[in-house]
This record gives C-alpha cells, structure tokens and sequence, in this order.
C-alpha cells in the first residue's frame, strides 16, 4: 500500500556533523572512491548503506544527513565512475546508464556481504532502482531523494536520440576551463542546471576538482555530459519499477524537479511497497537549506 505524508520544516534543530574517512574499493576494469561516516556503536549487524549521488556530483552530496544517519548504520557515499576521485572509464567509453548499475552490483557483490540499504539522490536514485529491481534479495530498503525512475524516450524517437549522440561522440570534448579558484568554480556550480546556494556548492565541489598549473579544473570526465545513446521507454521502466521488493521511500521535494509533472505520478503505483514524504527545498534538498525534514524522513522509514 503506497501513502504520502507531508515533512514540515525544522524550526530549531541543524544538522549534526562527524568527519568522513576516505575509502576505495577495487572492482574488476576500474576503482571505485568514495566517503565513509560511520560510528563505533552503529554495530556491524546494521545493514550498510549505500549512497548513490546524482549526475556530475559526488559523495560529499551526503555530507549533511550522513553524518545523522550514521547513527542507525554505518553510512558508504560511493562517487560514481567518472565523477569524484573514481577512476575514469577506458578510452572508447562512455557513460551508459545501464553501466552504473554494472558497477554498483560488483560494488555489492564484492565488498558487502549482507543486503544493502541504498540512498540514491536523482541520478543515483535512478541507478539505485534499476539495481533493486534486478537484485532485489541485495536490497534491504530503497531511498530514492527527488528521483522516480530513469528519463524515458518514445521508441520512434530512438534514431535521433542515436544520430545526436553519435555525433557529440565523435566531436569530442573542448579544451577543458581553469579556474583561479575553487571559489570561481563553485560560483559556476551554483548556477548550473539544478542551482545551489554558496554554502551547498562549496560543500559539493572541492571534491569534483583536481589542482593544475594556473588554478583548478574540473576532475569529472568530460565524457559525462555527452548525450545518451539511447533511453529505456517507458514499458521498460515499468518493468523495472514493478520488479522492485524491497520496501521504497519517495523523498519528493517541493521545489523539485519532479513537481507538476504528472507522467511521473503514474510511477507510484508500480512500487508495491512505497512510502513518499514531500519535504520542503530544491532538488539538493539533502544538501541545501533545511535538510532536516529529509533526515527526519528517512528516519522513520528506517526505523519503522
């Protein structure tokens, strides 16, 4: 049974901090970087959780409801290939959607032994319920935070969708931009397609930057923001949607990305066991302003 609740904003609390720990974990063509919050008395019977940032972010997206849910269980933010300090994939690679979720299952199979709990923020919501569908004795619970499922094209618009992607492919990418100062960059950041206030891009952006004489350039590859090849329909992704067991929390923001679009709605129902909490903020609402209405939700679905 799928319901919705309303999470009101905070009026007093802010959310509590704890240094994360670097960490890497090898898979077969490539390595994998990423965060760890975790605590002493979180105990190793606790599910980990895995967290599955969104496009050209990267682990320290959870820096500020991580350090919180760390006190349920010990808390791993991965950064995806390409993004972060992962490794880059090889020379003639791309980015296919499909490919995080190769990665995130020989993540699992390799380095966690129990069903996991994944959190996944667009992008790595959208990764995190293709893997659920498929592996779905791997997952505990599914945390998607202003995700429903991946963008879909109609079939007849799969040529197009190809010939673009082709073409950027075969372009290439330009010379890449330095900047003076990770200052300037997270002023660039933060006015990018999903915009961030000061403090949320200074938090995200250190991480997505490498030091070059003259300044700073951007560590993502640049292959990232090549078109995709092709997309799922919509058939598919209900397919998947309807695969999912384990029980799923809907974080919705209000300011979202996902708000007035009723194609998405008809999603809620394939979900056989959703909760969606609609909490107030942006697209980063984990990340920007008051994120402790998102803690607060993942809280009670956790502990519920």
């Amino acid at each position: 049974m799928n319901t919705s609740v309303d999470i009101e904003p905070s009026t007093s609390r802010s959310s509590e901090t704890l240094a994360p720990q670097e960490a890497e974990w090898p898979l077969d063509d490539l390595v994998l970087r990423g965060l760890t919050w975790s605590r002493a008395d979180t105990g190793k019977a606790s599910p980990p959780i895995l967290g599955l940032h969104g496009w050209l972010d990267n682990a320290a997206t959870f820096s500020r409801i991580a350090p919180a849910l760390s006190r349920l269980h010990p808390f791993y933010g991965i950064d995806f290939a390409g993004h972060g300090h992962s490794d880059h994939r090889g020379a003639g690679q791309s980015y296919p959607l499909l490919d995080y979720v190769k990665d995130v299952a020989g993540l699992i199979e390799r380095h966690f032994q129990e069903p996991v709990i994944i959190i996944g923020h667009s992008l790595g919501g959208i990764v995190g319920s293709l893997y659920a569908a498929t592996f779905p004795e791997r997952v505990d619970r599914l945390v998607m935070i202003d995700s429903l499922g991946p963008l879909t094209q109609s079939p007849e618009s799969g040529p197009e969708q190809l010939r673009k992607g082709i073409r950027k492919h075969l372009r290439g990418s330009g010379a890449a931009m330095t900047y003076g100062s990770v200052d300037d960059a997270a002023r660039i950041r933060a006015g990018g397609l999903s915009p961030l206030s000061a403090e949320a891009a200074g938090l995200l952006v250190p991480r997505n930057l490498r030091s070059v004489e003259g300044g700073y350039q951007w560590r993502t590859d640049s292959r990232l923001r090549y078109p995709s090849l092709s997309r799922l329909d919509e058939a598919q992704v209900a397919g998947f949607l309807q695969a999912i067991e384990a029980p799923a929390l809907f974080v919705r923001a209000q300011e979202g990305l996902l708000g007035g679009r009723d194609s998405w709605r008809k999603r809620i129902d394939l979900i056989a066991q959703l909760q969606e909490a609609v909490v107030p903020g942006s697209h980063h609402c984990h990340l920007d302003g008051d994120v402790e209405p998102v803690i607060d939700a993942i809280k009670t679905f956790l502990t519920s």
